[in-house]
């Protein structure tokens, strides 16, 4: 009988296994297992190396639906991420994500319909691995942008936390509304819409209070 596996990585303390698993299961998703790699960098660390991605590898079979909140969970490296869901599709594991609602699977067995899967999946893994540059690079710049400014003022506590700020970067680049982040993450609307408008200044004001 096929079974649906929630894979889920955290790589912070301020992010959780239950809050993706709640995700899953509100999407709709009927989870009968998890399986969880905590404090794992999904940049420099491949799924196959992580010591519950490798008990993944173990425990899918043919038939079975590997749930993930979105594809950055397996991995933030485009070669990395490509080859890991087309080794499930080769081997009868589906793929679905709970962000977009993505489905990738090898049933079909039509050309046409298998360039635009793959170009998909494609596209899918090199934003992932665009986001973390990106993020890297807005954490340079707002580190800089703090430390130009006077130390003595910090301004206002920010109202999100690390992982919040990275959830809502991720799913602005995806296109996400607004209020469908808002839900995700439980900030107000405001809050998403200020960093929207000045991702820089968002990262220094974590950077300001000492928020890793």
């Amino acid at each position: 009988m096929s079974q649906v596996i929630l894979y889920a990585r955290v790589s912070t303390t301020e992010q959780t296994v239950a809050h993706q698993r709640t995700q899953a299961e509100s999407a709709g998703f009927a989870i009968d297992a998890v399986v969880a790699d905590e404090g794992v960098s999904g940049v420099s660390t491949r799924l196959a190396d992580r010591p519950q991605g490798r008990r993944l590898f173990d425990m899918l079979r043919r038939g079975d639906v590997l749930v993930v909140r979105w594809v950055d969970r397996l991995g933030r490296d485009y070669q990395d991420v490509t080859d890991t869901i087309r080794e499930l599709m080769r081997c009868g594991v589906i793929v679905r994500t709970v962000i977009n609602g993505l489905t990738f699977d090898g049933a079909t067995k039509d050309p046409m319909q298998q360039a635009v899967r793959d170009a998909l999946i494609a596209f899918m893994s090199a934003t992932a691995q665009a986001q973390v540059e990106a993020t890297k690079e807005a954490q340079r710049a707002g580190i800089a942008h703090a430390k130009a400014r006077d130390d003595a003022y910090r301004g206002r506590k920010p109202s999100y936390s690390r992982a919040q700020l990275d959830i809502v970067r991720a799913q602005l680049a995806q296109g996400v509304g607004v209020s469908a982040i808002a839900r995700d993450t439980g900030l107000s609307r405001g809050t998403i819409y200020r960093i929207q408008g000045d991702s820089a200044d968002a990262e220094a004001a974590l950077a300001r209070w000492g928020v890793q």
